[in-house]
């Protein structure tokens, strides 16, 4: 009986350390009109592109594509969502689990911290032709900008965005899942 009281005092404390990191708030895309597509064309870019939602074996994707052109200053095309009123505090990670055309894209996160249209925290992932799991830590986050935090407080984080930018190229990335995760 002794045995038997330790074993469930033990399985309670591990339970309670939070031991195994957990999803504090996932994304697949169940609701599209939470996401809108955004171009440097707010700011006389020309690039164009457009988000797709489809439903592909029972799972809804995204599906960012177009061409970037960094003609006039420009040089992206994005998919973002509002995260207002969504508790991100304790994040360590963000997970995303992807696919494209072989070629470079990012994760822009603006926070409270970030006024301006032109800040964010970025970090970049490679995608390949097959879906890949991405874990991107937002420790390993960069500033965009002088004028901002060195490191993001999830609890701040009040939109993510999945990002073609910075050079001439044609965007294709399909998106499964986006997670913020402890």
């Amino acid at each position: 009986m002794k045995k038997i009281i330790l074993l469930l005092i033990f399985c309670i404390i591990i339970m309670n350390q939070k031991t195994f990191a957990g999803s504090l708030y996932k994304d697949n895309f169940q609701d599209p009109s939470q996401w809108k597509f955004i171009s440097d064309n707010v700011m006389g870019g020309v690039s164009t592109g457009s988000i797709d939602f489809s439903i592909i074996e029972g799972q809804s994707i995204a599906h960012l594509s177009g061409n970037v052109s960094t003609e006039n200053n420009g040089g992206f095309i994005q998919f973002r969502r509002n995260m207002k009123g969504i508790t991100l505090d304790g994040v360590n990670n963000i997970k995303i689990i992807a696919k494209g055309n072989n070629e470079k894209y990012f994760v822009h996160l603006r926070t409270t911290g970030t006024i301006l249209p032109w800040q964010y925290y970025q970090h970049s992932f490679t995608v390949e032709e097959k879906y890949k799991e991405f874990i991107l830590p937002i420790k390993k986050f960069k500033k965009s900008g002088a004028f901002q935090a060195s490191t993001i407080n999830s609890k701040n984080i009040k939109s993510i965005g999945i990002v073609a930018y910075g050079k001439d190229y044609k965007a294709k990335i399909y998106v499964k899942e986006i997670s913020f995760d402890e």
